[in-house]
């Protein structure tokens, strides 16, 4: 599977079923921030709020989607937005190519024998590369998609989880878009 930016997933067709079962969101607490039997708490204003919900109305609407689990939200005390999966059959769909920064998973599931193809899609679907995340077993397609998408993100791992960037202590995002987080020594 391919994790090329949080709340982005590539997964082959015969790894989905596994993954996304075991995704439950609906066993996740989402309460108030100092509660420590929250998963999730609130989104941080109505600004973001209302994007988001865009986000999940468009899912809605969109024939390519399928939302898995969650979707909803409720602004009558806080910005609360449940944590949802939706996957999409269109590699080109909008929750793809736009940065939702909430808690909203799009997966994109590709068969076996397409992942050049895939590969290809992932470097080109975003221009912002935050983190990602590359699972494989094969060393040699490991090696080849390492090369492949070595300038994809600021931050990129192989066979271990996106951890993100430490703000303030290194760069992150793509050539021509990084978003430096350092200031250069004097």
């Amino acid at each position: 599977g391919i994790n090329a930016e949080y709340g982005k997933q590539w997964y082959q067709r015969r790894v989905r079923e596994a993954v996304v079962s075991t995704q439950s969101t609906g066993a996740l607490n989402i309460g108030p921030a100092e509660d420590t039997k929250s998963f999730t708490s609130a989104v941080i204003d109505e600004r973001s709020f209302s994007k988001i919900r865009g986000y999940l109305d468009h899912a809605k609407q969109d024939s390519s989607c399928q939302i898995l689990t969650g979707g909803n939200c409720d602004d009558s005390v806080g910005y609360f937005v449940e944590p949802t999966i939706i996957q999409t059959t269109d590699p080109q769909c909008r929750l793809l190519h736009e940065e939702i920064f909430g808690p909203v998973l799009t997966v994109y599931v590709f068969d076996d024998d397409k992942w050049d193809e895939t590969v290809k899609l992932v470097d080109t679907t975003s221009p912002y590369g935050l983190t990602g995340s590359i699972f494989c077993r094969d060393r040699l397609i490991l090696h080849e998609t390492h090369k492949a998408l070595r300038h994809t993100a600021g931050n990129i791992y192989f066979n271990d989880k996106s951890t993100g960037s430490v703000v303030g202590q290194q760069p992150f995002g793509v050539p021509g878009l990084a978003v430096p987080t350092t200031r250069p020594s004097v």
